[in-house]
């Protein structure tokens, strides 16, 4: 199984344009540690929300990167 993450704008269209990292993970604990790490400079480049994605399965989605 391939664990990823799809990158949204504020209205959970998906962002395509521009280079994102494109990484892909072996499982929902790495794929959470990534974005853990990661969000400050998703949120930079634009993503304001996130969906994590087991292959084509929706895990959960509409995750803020901002601050509540």
């Amino acid at each position: 199984m391939i664990w990823r993450w799809r990158y949204e704008d504020a209205n959970g269209g998906e962002v395509t344009d521009r280079p994102l990292p494109r990484e892909i993970f072996s499982s929902q604990s790495d794929a959470e540690s990534w974005l853990g790490e990661s969000w400050r400079e998703l949120l930079e480049a634009g993503v304001e929300q996130v969906t994590l994605m087991e292959d084509e399965r929706i895990e959960y989605s509409g995750m803020s990167l901002r601050a509540e």
